[in-house]
């Protein structure tokens, strides 16, 4: 829209511009055309539906549909709709003082009729900026007809001595107010069925009625829905008359790969910690966040937990940020500027994941805390025969690992506890014979600190494939050891006397 056109402040002039009003879905569909023919990115920050999802969408919008999204919860549903107003005409001239946003060419309402009327090309407009032409609402139970549509406002016709049969003493809801744009329901099946009737005429015949009062307004939208599959085709929640009338049912997904999860967590995800002075620098090696994406797989495939709830892309944010977290943590209680990940930071992404999902009865019989290391054990399994040779395989699999197995059949046994110095997590990781070499062998980690923790890496792989024990510590922390003598000791009470490191002491002592 020209900074000229939005300069004009009456009908008149509008006409004389030759300005000429276009419905909701025609404008979407124009500017759409345009977009499409330019090459432009329209719903910028969607990650991962380029094949699928928006597509749908575009076509929804080409022949001129209203939509629902149906999905699982965090599939990006919400911020899809909200992106929709970026194909509307940046400017539209309204009526000043409408409640309606009436188009000075073909106005609704009682006050853009009279005042056109009573002006004619003198009538005063005044220019809507595409995003004050949104209007959402989140379905509730509680949710009204008039919150949707209006109510009569009986103050306002004793106050003007008018019958409620008037136009005038309408107090006009969230729809009509949203005349000429988008309006959005989020979770449909979630409104009332009685209320869900009350959509019925708006998406098809522009007919409101109040309190038994038919005023016809021949509303201008796109009406825009989401829903939980869940809820949208079990509950039987949605009246089969609206069903019929949305003309586009659009499915979402979640990431189909761990790529696309590691993107999308990427933008999410706040990982920048960089923000003071007193801030500490946070390495994270590619690995983590593939595990951190492998858990969301692993939850979505789980027989632990309800597949029909879903597991949020918010988890594999939340966790990141966890992670990061716990390694900030460690460097600033040792005083340090920088710090890397390290697996034994992953214990401390459990919040995340028995915050995120909903557990099954099998489940709940496991309890959340033993279902959220099931899923980072194995995520850390797949993730690691990425990398490394897979020790699930007799021969070669486990040949690559013979000198570090070696070391622990001897009884030996590594403590690693999380909030541990650097220097000292290093010195107890090259205790293990073989393993520093078969990290050189294997991977490439660009640092010393990058190392160590892919160092940790193949332990917890082949604790994950049973072929070295774990036992957890009080602290926190996990003591790695031969797998007889894991299963032997965990037939009995254990204390820090089995631990005997004289390296241990002073820093158990320390947590007590």
């Amino acid at each position: 829209m020209s900074q000229q056109l939005t300069d004009l402040r009456t009908l008149g002039e509008l006409k004389e511009a030759g300005y000429r009003s276009r419905p909701v879905k025609d404008e979407m569909r124009q500017n759409l055309i345009a977009a499409l023919r330019n090459g432009e990115r329209i719903f910028e920050g969607i990650i991962g539906y380029d094949d699928s999802v928006i597509p749908q969408i575009q076509n929804a919008i080409l022949g001129r549909h209203d939509m629902i999204l149906l999905g699982l919860r965090g599939q990006a549903k919400s911020r899809i709709i909200r992106l929709l107003p970026k194909l509307l005409d940046e400017f539209v001239p309204v009526i000043k003082g409408s409640e309606l946003n009436d188009d000075p060419f073909a106005p609704i309402s009682k006050y853009g009729r009279d005042l056109v009327d009573e002006h004619g090309d003198d009538t005063p407009i005044a220019w809507r900026h595409r995003s004050a032409r949104y209007g959402e609402k989140l379905a509730t139970p509680d949710t009204s007809i008039a919150d949707l549509i209006g109510d009569i406002d009986p103050i306002k016709a004793a106050s003007k001595r008018l019958s409620y049969a008037d136009e005038e003493v309408i107090h006009f809801g969230i729809i009509p107010r949203t005349h000429r744009g988008i309006f959005a329901i989020n979770e449909l099946p979630d409104l009332q069925p009685r209320i869900q009737v009350g959509l019925l005429n708006i998406m098809e015949e522009q007919d409101i009625q109040i309190r038994g009062f038919n005023i016809r307004f021949p509303l201008d939208l796109m009406m825009v829905f989401s829903a939980n599959p869940e809820d949208y085709t079990h509950r039987g929640n949605l009246i089969t008359p609206l069903k019929d009338r949305i003309d586009s049912q659009i499915l979402t997904h979640y990431p189909r790969t761990v790529d696309v999860g590691i993107a999308i967590t990427k933008q999410e995800a706040w990982q920048d910690r960089n923000g003071t002075e007193e801030s500490v620098t946070v390495h994270t090696p590619h690995f983590f966040r593939e595990v951190i994406e492998q858990i969301a797989f692993e939850a979505r495939e789980s027989e632990y937990i309800d597949q029909k709830s879903g597991v949020s892309a918010r988890m594999t944010r939340t966790a990141l940020e966890d992670l990061i977290s716990a390694a900030e943590r460690r460097a600033l209680l040792h005083g340090e500027e920088e710090t890397t990940v390290r697996v034994a930071d992953l214990i401390h992404v459990e919040p995340a994941i028995t915050g995120k999902v909903e557990l099954v009865y099998e489940g709940e019989q496991e309890g959340p805390r033993n279902v959220a290391r099931m899923l980072i054990g194995r995520a850390v399994r797949a993730i690691f025969t990425q990398y490394f040779p897979d020790p699930s395989e007799k021969d070669d699999g486990r040949q690559a690992f013979k000198d570090v197995l070696n070391w622990f059949s001897k009884g030996n046994h590594v403590n690693l506890i999380p909030d541990l110095s650097f220097t000292e997590y290093a010195k107890r990781l090259d205790q293990v014979e073989g393993l520093r070499e078969v990290v050189k062998k294997h991977a490439a980690p660009g640092t010393p600190e990058e190392t160590a923790t892919t160092m940790e890496f193949v332990l917890e792989a082949l604790h994950q494939n049973s072929l070295i024990g774990k036992d957890f510590l009080d602290l926190g922390g996990a003591a790695y050891s031969d797998i007889m003598g894991s299963v032997l000791s965990s037939l009995g009470s254990m204390d820090d006397d089995d631990f005997d490191d004289e390296d241990d002491d002073d820093l158990f002592r320390n947590y007590r």
